[in-house]
């Protein structure tokens, strides 16, 4: 067993005043301190098989970064124990020790042997390191001279020199361009195939999915479940609202896109910006809501490329209005992606009066990754006159789980054709 937690809490003091000179100090005799207790985790126990990859995954303030800084040592919990069994390795604050006063190359030496690494080892993979972070023409330029993104360059390619048996990664694959990037994630790679275990903190759920066999995923301090690593990130994306969509349009509890105001109204929000106008309409019908479903049928803002979306649409009909036409566009930042009417699909809404939704099932979106803005309207059936139009006021995001590019995927395959080799 490489790593077990076992009933793991932890507790900070938070003080109400910050005392940092002397007078203060001596004066706090007289006017003790007031302290906040805050928990940041609560009672965790799991465990990590030798050679297991596992991401640990959850909102900013569940304590992921913490857990990883008491694993590697840096903190100390408050209850319970953590056992490590092997050489350990953590990538949690790359950089620290580095003096801006020193050259690159001094500044390996005094990192390398800070991360343990023997002298003479040092001196071997001195121009590897340099190379690697991609310094050859800066390798005696002072470090405080460099950029941030070459200093983390720098840091990171010292610290991968280590032969460690765990490694503890918290989102440096973030660091230095794309194509430093794909150097961090062919070593990630290579330490997996090796049977290194790998305890991978990131927001990058692609990244997540790509390189762990497990995740674990946290809450509030809390452990909320341990597993395979599709099924977890599934669970932390599509059950961020615990409760199904309602059908009510006017039920504000159960809809956190309904529309506000008559169909004259302005923005309500910062969507459009400042003082442009993103609704408008003659208010015959009325758009009282928008609702985006995911493949369980529950209100979301966050889906996976390649799954269910439904786009529900609730109207009021002030008056009986003869086949009007309901229509979405789809946009990111300011590419328009994607248009559609209920009539473009062949469908009429036929006569409608009171209230009621409209459905848009998309069965396999297609989006890969980021966030998207949609606008909704409804027309007249000869699309001469807005009903009402709602433009851009809502958005959600895509998280990809492949390792494609862009905005949107196509269906495609490679073949390999080879023509006949000269005798």
């Amino acid at each position: 067993m490489a790593v077990v937690v076992d009933h793991l809490w932890k507790t900070f003091q938070i003080p109400h005043e910050r005392r940092t000179t002397l007078f203060e100090n001596l004066t706090g005799f007289l006017r003790p301190n007031q302290y906040e207790t805050y928990t940041v985790l609560k009672d965790l126990s799991f465990r990590v098989e030798d050679g297991e990859s596992v991401g640990i995954i959850g909102d900013n303030g569940s304590g992921k970064s913490t857990l990883l800084k008491i694993i590697a040592n840096i903190l100390k919990p408050t209850r319970g124990k953590v056992t490590v069994d092997g050489r350990m390795t953590p990538f949690l604050e790359l950089g620290v020790g580095f003096q801006s006063d020193l050259t690159a190359r001094e500044n390996v030496d005094v990192y390398a042997t800070i991360m343990g690494l023997p002298r003479r080892e040092i001196r071997n993979k001195m121009d590897d390191i340099i190379e690697f972070a991609g310094l050859q023409k800066f390798e005696d330029t002072k470090l405080k001279n460099l950029s941030s993104g070459m200093q983390v360059r720098l840091a990171f390619s010292t610290a991968i020199q280590t032969d460690p048996d765990i490694l503890l990664v918290d989102e440096v694959l973030a660091v230095g361009d794309m194509e430093f990037q794909q150097k961090c994630f062919d070593v990630f790679e290579r330490y997996k195939r090796e049977g290194v275990t790998i305890l991978f903190v990131s927001h990058d759920l692609g990244a997540v999915r790509r390189f762990c066999d497990k995740a674990l995923l946290l809450k509030g301090g809390q452990l909320v479940e341990f597993g395979e690593t599709n099924r977890i990130i599934d669970k932390y994306i599509y059950n961020s609202g615990e409760n199904p969509a309602g059908d009510e349009p006017g039920d504000k509890s159960q809809s956190s896109s309904q529309a506000e105001g008559g169909a004259d109204g302005e923005a309500r929000g910062d969507a459009g910006g400042e003082g442009k106008k993103t609704r408008w309409g003659n208010g015959k019908v009325e758009i009282t809501g928008v609702k985006l479903l995911d493949k369980n049928g529950r209100e979301n803002s966050n889906f996976v490329f390649g799954d269910p979306l439904t786009v529900r649409i609730f109207y009021r009909a002030n008056e009986p209005v003869p086949s009007p036409v309901f229509g979405i566009v789809f946009y990111s930042q300011e590419t328009y992606c994607y248009g559609t009417t209920n009539e473009f699909k062949g469908h009429d809404a036929g006569l409608i009066s009171g209230t009621g939704h409209l459905d848009l099932a998309i069965n396999r979106l297609p989006l890969l990754a980021g966030r998207f803005e949609i606008t909704v309207a409804v027309a007249s059936s000869d699309y001469t006159t807005a009903y009402d139009w709602h433009d851009r006021l809502y958005s959600f995001h895509v998280h990809n789980p492949t390792r494609e590019l862009g905005i949107f995927a196509m269906d495609g395959s490679w073949e390999m054709v080879r023509d006949e080799q000269p005798l």
